[in-house]
């Protein structure tokens, strides 16, 4: 007969051969170390879907499944990488972390400011204690901490850091309302002004590269957070390299930050921001960019072979830019991309 593991045994958590935690069994390697205060990165909260959440088991994991193998290379496979999120904790478990996801830490700050940005995009502004400096790398992103309500269970969920990185007391985050989402219902319906909110961070490896090459940012909708503080970067720091950011949205109503991106143009002489509308039939004003994004790249973008490419949003465009920009002569391995989970 088949012996059953207790949900309530206690297990021991090795951690880079230093590090002892005694934990209850039952829950995900993922969801056990946050408990911990041990915050792995992660794009879908623990739901399997990013694979962002990797470390290295050496024993006691048990054996992999369908999702993990989905995820990671057979090199990755060999060598113990597993999905936090997948593995279970049902016995004593050794496991290796880089030693600086050991470093990341909970923040607690207050919700400033809320802003409209189109019908379903909101920017809120977190500041943090005068004491609490928060340090990151521009195109980073958070784990914000939503609490339960209405009999969801607590979560936490990714979102990219959209303000000035020169601001340490303080974030911004562009979050676009997901239809049924835990996080963001809670965003748009719950969360006031005043409110007290927690996240951890900062985590991802999304960031602009040391060199001098023309660069090539793609987004729609609130995955321009990334790129506007990677902006805010270029002009805090001098840098005038090249840059053109296609931006695409559906209908020109839904076109924001568009004031702000012309005083970009204005402080970073070589930046153009070009807007691409897909719908503009009923909008006769409109009289800039249209159709697709990927189109709008084939007909703008020249010597792309010398350029980098920035991408962030939807799985789908980015699958779609990645296409059309190798197509167009841009090596994957200068193409980097933030892809929402």
């Amino acid at each position: 007969m088949k012996r059953s593991v207790s949900n309530n045994r206690k297990h021991v958590i090795n951690i880079n051969g230093r590090r002892d935690l005694v934990v209850e069994g039952g829950m995900s390697l993922f969801e056990t170390l946050k408990r911990e205060q041990i915050f792995l990165p992660s794009a879908c909260g623990g739901r399997g879907k990013c694979g962002l959440c990797r470390l290295k088991v050496i024993s006691g994991g048990g054996p992999s499944n369908q999702i993990e193998k989905s995820h990671l290379s057979a090199k990755e496979s060999v060598e113990g990488v597993r999905l936090s999120c997948q593995v279970k904790v049902e016995n004593d478990i050794r496991i290796e972390i880089p030693p600086e996801l050991l470093s990341i830490r909970e923040h607690t700050a207050i919700c400033t400011r809320i802003t409209d940005l189109t019908h379903d995009i909101k920017e809120f502004r977190l500041e943090l204690n005068k004491n609490d400096e928060f340090k990151y790398v521009p195109g980073q992103y958070i784990q914000l901490r939503c609490p339960k309500y209405n009999g969801n269970e607590e979560v936490y969920r990714a979102y990219s850091i959209s303000s000035n990185p020169m601001d340490r007391n303080a974030i911004e985050l562009m979050i676009r309302l997901t239809p049924n989402g835990i996080c963001t219902t809670w965003c748009f319906n719950y969360l006031k002004e005043g409110d007290i909110v927690q996240f951890e961070g900062p985590h991802g490896n999304f960031c602009l590269s040391d060199t001098d090459a023309p660069i090539v940012f793609v987004a729609g909708g609130s995955g321009m957070a990334p790129i506007k503080c990677m902006l805010h970067h270029m002009k805090n720091t001098g840098n005038n390299r090249k840059a053109t950011f296609f931006f695409g949205l559906n209908l020109a109503n839904e076109l924001f930050a568009a004031d702000l991106m012309k005083q970009f143009e204005r402080d970073l002489p070589n930046f153009s921001f070009v807007p691409v509308i897909a719908q503009p039939e009923n909008q006769s004003h409109w009289t800039g960019e249209t159709g697709l994004v990927t189109e709008a790249l084939k007909r703008n973008l020249k010597d792309a072979s010398l350029h980098e490419a920035y991408l962030c949003g939807s799985p789908g465009m980015i699958d779609a830019a990645i296409i059309t920009l190798t197509e167009l002569g841009i090596p994957k391995g200068k193409i980097f991309y933030d892809r929402f989970a």
